[in-house]
């Protein structure tokens, strides 16, 4: 691990603007953080694919209705609730988030939300891949909503990049953060289906992407050939899918993005600086952290529409409201 990614970023956001607090839970559940600290670790040696799921479900759960936990509803089974929307599909990590709330309310019953623990898991999973560790303000509770069209509008993999700048904008991010959070890519895989277009069919004009670094397009097609099995699953990350890293901005410099999402944050003049802001001759030692920044952004995604106070509830169990 090296010392950047070693480097334990303190955040504090006030509680006048989110409403949450580091250490909400200090008195009222001490462990809270070490139960689900202690989960997601003992998921992640069961299963080395799991920090990238908990890192999705984090995402998906904030940017659709805010961070409030809707995505873990799944009763009753009515087919119209917000984790039946295509754009959640493959979604995974439910059992982690389960667990952690089984243990939780064994020892502190009715305290701890489902949003804050899978706020909560989201970070501990990026420090299981050598990620840095940094303070999420808790105090969330959660929603008493969830509805398949609240998903309609989340960004997609083939999402132009002024298109995709709208829709993080809408949500109160700024163009730094889109290129932080796509760099969540640096663990994780996609499958081919995401990948055919791109490589087979991308436009009139062109049957790849033209922005696909020439010696990289063999490869992405000798793993998702044409009419292939778009099941299949390629890393995110060339060369380092298992390890939080910088080296996904370094890709998508070179032209080695898997996504088209991921690629077209080269082609905007704001998120091409932002990118390149991480490998000035000096960066190193005098430009801004990845790592430091990275975390910032979780923590800003983290407060979207967060329910505090007397708003929601806290549920007993993450897949059915109270």
């Amino acid at each position: 691990m090296s010392w950047a990614a070693a480097f334990v970023v303190c955040l504090f956001i006030s509680t006048s603007t989110a409403q949450l607090q580091v250490g909400f839970y200090q008195n009222s559940c001490p462990n809270a953080e070490s139960v689900v600290a202690s989960v997601v670790r003992q998921a992640t040696l069961s299963d080395p694919t799991i920090p990238a799921a908990l890192l999705r479900l984090h995402f998906h759960d904030c940017i659709v209705q805010g961070c409030e936990g809707s995505i873990l509803i799944q009763s009753p089974a009515t087919g119209n609730l917000e984790k039946d929307s295509s754009n959640h599909a493959g979604l995974r990590g439910f059992d982690v988030i389960d667990n952690a709330k089984e243990q939780l309310e064994s020892q502190c019953p009715g305290v701890v939300s489902c949003a804050d623990i899978v706020a909560l898991a989201a970070r501990d999973a990026i420090t299981q891949t050598q990620g840095p560790q940094y303070d999420v303000p808790t105090g969330r509770r959660d929603g008493r909503v969830s509805n398949i069209a609240d998903a309609n509008n989340m960004p997609q993999v083939r999402d132009s990049i002024n298109v995709l700048k709208s829709k993080f904008a809408a949500k109160g991010l700024s163009d730094k953060d889109l290129v932080l959070l796509s760099a969540a890519h640096t663990i994780g895989t996609t499958a081919c289906f995401f990948l055919e277009n791109r490589l087979y069919s991308f436009s009139t004009n062109s049957q790849s992407d033209p922005s696909i670094n020439p010696s990289f397009l063999p490869e992405l097609q000798a793993q998702c050939p044409q009419n292939g099995n778009v099941n299949v699953r390629i890393p995110l990350d060339r060369g380092s899918g298992n390890i939080f890293d910088i080296q996904i901005l370094r890709n998508i410099r070179s032209g080695f993005a898997v996504i088209e999402s991921d690629a077209a944050l080269y082609q905007d003049d704001s998120t091409r600086a932002v990118v390149d802001s991480y490998f000035g001759l000096f960066g190193n030692l005098f430009g801004p952290s990845f790592e430091q920044d990275f975390a910032e952004s979780m923590v800003r995604m983290g407060s979207i529409g967060v329910r505090t106070g007397s708003d929601g509830e806290i549920r007993r169990v993450c897949s059915a409201f109270n």
